[in-house]
């Protein structure tokens, strides 16, 4: 079950609540997140004590982002040894909560592997409990890790790509601490301009239909005094074309072999829009988000969500009118297409940066390539 804790308060500094971590009261562990369906108008915190909990808080998008989303599937299954629960049963619920993040069920599969290897050598629940939290926690300092080095290549490609300074960058939905166990992917390059001097502005796509942008990316950008401007997700094309933005930064939660990008839906327009006036378009994201299994991008299973979330507006606070909770915007029975993604084809991407660095041009080989150079590191 979950139970949730408000921190809030007027005039409160903004959070430093951690989006995950793992915590073991007198009652037993517990997995706690920010909720981060009630940012930013409240600080609350869900509380999670078994894998059901956390499946549930997966799927509502109270814990998100493809990182993060590995990171608290590896605790899920760490949660679910140490509280005796079937492992195998946990496992398989939290790997499908969300199938288009291949996060999610990589980091499931470490927790799960670990438990199993232990327990086949020791034959002890304790002990197999503790080989998954370890790997847990293993797959949480690696993804922190990971975020300072994205942050230096994606610093280091955008002053090779535009030299000077001053950038003007736009960026889609959310792709910061809140999704990872660090600073981010590619608001964490952002970031890394801005304390370089080097970010004029940050510009801020509201990211219908849950503004992820508005909520989340303007709460973070906030909270860094970084200089940031909210835009409605169709007022992008007007800031291209009056030459406002000087590149497109974007995370990931699937890259397929040839490159192909799965990324919060409306990214596919912005690359549309970028290569069409010469912005460089790039996508920052671990090793971990590349799937060398899935080919192509027309392979990618890309999430349906439910068509309230466009029909209806649901504010923090749960205004009820709604079948979702929310407010109406569209007459009762509105049928609503609502992908969670889109993909967008390696031709219209100019750069991968990851942890291992940048891929440019796009290509299957070069990603295969990059991938080959992460587990020999990894190993080594």
């Amino acid at each position: 079950m979950a139970d949730q804790q408000a921190r809030t308060g007027e005039n409160s500094r903004p959070t430093e609540i951690p989006a995950i971590r793992w915590e073991e009261p007198p009652e037993g562990p517990v997995l706690v997140l920010l909720d981060q369906t009630r940012l930013p108008a409240e600080e609350v915190e869900l509380v999670c004590t078994d894998a059901s909990a956390l499946v549930e808080a997966v799927r509502s998008l109270a814990v998100r982002g493809a990182p993060l989303l590995g990171i608290a599937g590896a605790y899920g299954v760490a949660l679910a040894a140490a509280r005796g629960f079937d492992v195998d049963e946990a496992a398989n619920a939290l790997a499908g909560a969300r199938p288009t993040a291949v996060n999610l069920a990589l980091g499931v599969r470490r927790a799960w592997e670990a438990h199993r290897a232990e327990f086949a050598r020791s034959g002890e629940e304790g002990s197999a409990a503790a080989a998954a939290l370890a790997a847990a926690r293993r797959l949480h300092a690696e993804d922190a890790a990971a975020s300072v080095r994205m942050a230096e290549h994606g610093l280091a490609l955008l002053g090779e790509l535009l030299p000077g300074g001053g950038h003007r960058i736009l960026t889609h939905c959310n792709t910061g601490a809140l999704v990872s166990g660090g600073e981010g992917t590619a608001f964490a390059v952002a970031l890394a301009a801005h304390r370089a001097g080097e970010l004029r502005r940050l510009w801020v796509d509201e990211t219908r239909p849950l503004l992820q942008g508005a909520r989340l990316t303007a709460y973070e950008a906030a909270r860094s005094g970084m200089a940031y401007t909210l835009l409605t997700d169709n007022a992008a094309g007007s800031l291209f074309a009056s030459g406002e933005v000087d590149a497109v930064l974007i995370g990931a939660d699937r890259i397929a072999a040839d490159g192909s990008v799965a990324n919060k839906v409306g990214s596919y327009p912005l690359a549309v829009l970028a290569r069409y006036h010469h912005v460089p378009f790039i996508v920052v994201a671990p090793v971990t988000t590349v799937d060398l299994r899935t080919p192509d991008g027309a392979s990618i299973e890309v999430e349906q969500r439910p068509g309230f979330e466009v029909t209806e507006i649901t504010t923090p606070q749960g205004a009820v009118a709604g079948a979702g909770g929310g407010i109406p915007v569209a007459p009762l029975g509105t049928q609503a297409y609502n992908p969670a993604f889109d993909v967008t084809p390696p031709e219209l991407v100019t750069a991968i940066v990851t942890e291992e660095g940048a891929v440019s041009p796009v290509t299957a080989e070069a990603l295969a390539e990059l991938c080959a150079r992460s587990r020999q590191v990894t190993i080594s």
